[in-house]
């Protein structure tokens, strides 16, 4: 058992449009990313399953070759090896969930 609060973990900054703090578990992820108007999250795929949960702002997403807004209140479900990108259309706060945890951060 675990038990962690967001504010004793260290904000990491991804680039200057984005910084992240992230939980690790035995099998999953969890991240809180802030992504200022007008941050890339370049194309890219991965192994792990991905949802993405807006609790702020907004983010166009290029899934698979579809286009996809996310609002706030609304979550994201990207299945493993899937093609993805995001910009973000205001300041946004999201929470992130992969499984099993990436190996890249």
């Amino acid at each position: 058992m675990a038990l962690y609060r967001w504010d004793e973990i260290a904000l990491e900054k991804v680039t200057e449009m984005v910084s992240r703090k992230v939980v690790r578990g035995e099998r999953e992820m969890l991240t809180q990313v802030y992504l200022k108007k007008g941050a890339l999250v370049p194309l890219h795929a991965h192994d792990e399953e991905q949802m993405t949960y807006v609790l702020q702002g907004a983010l166009q997403f290029l899934v698979g070759g579809e286009d996809v807004r996310v609002e706030e209140g609304e979550v994201l479900h990207i299945p493993s090896g899937v093609a993805h990108q995001a910009v973000a259309l205001d300041d946004t706060f999201v929470l992130g969930v992969f499984s099993p945890v990436r190996a890249q951060g």
